[in-house]
């Protein structure tokens, strides 16, 4: 079955997780038990550390600190989802809250 990458954006909180507001932490976690509602399957799923703790690796080996984009929203989190079809991975993403970001889309290559 095909395998969709689900990346959530987010501008960063202050406070990371802690900040996020006790509604939206309640309808991210039961956004599982709808995804299986739907027959799909979550394969994996990670929530990032803030971008402070990340370096970018350049072309010719140069490291330098942060993500390589400048943009105040961060990849927050992502996950893998296995379902039938395009159209259900991204019903899958409609399910998740969104604050002040967007959540994207991806098929994977299958192996």
């Amino acid at each position: 079955m095909p395998q969709y990458a689900i990346l959530i954006y987010e501008k960063e909180l202050p406070g990371g997780v802690a900040d996020i507001p006790p509604e939206v932490m309640e309808a991210n976690l039961r956004v599982g038990e709808q995804i299986e509602a739907m027959g799909a399957r979550v394969v994996h799923e990670q929530g990032l550390q803030p971008v402070a703790r990340t370096k970018t690796i350049h072309k010719g080996g140069l490291v330098t600190d942060g993500p390589f984009l400048e943009t105040k929203e961060v990849i927050a989190g992502f996950f893998v989802v296995e379902t039938e079809d395009f159209d259900t991975a991204v019903a899958i993403g409609k399910l998740l809250p969104i604050m002040d970001g967007a959540v994207e889309v991806r098929p994977l290559f299958e192996p």
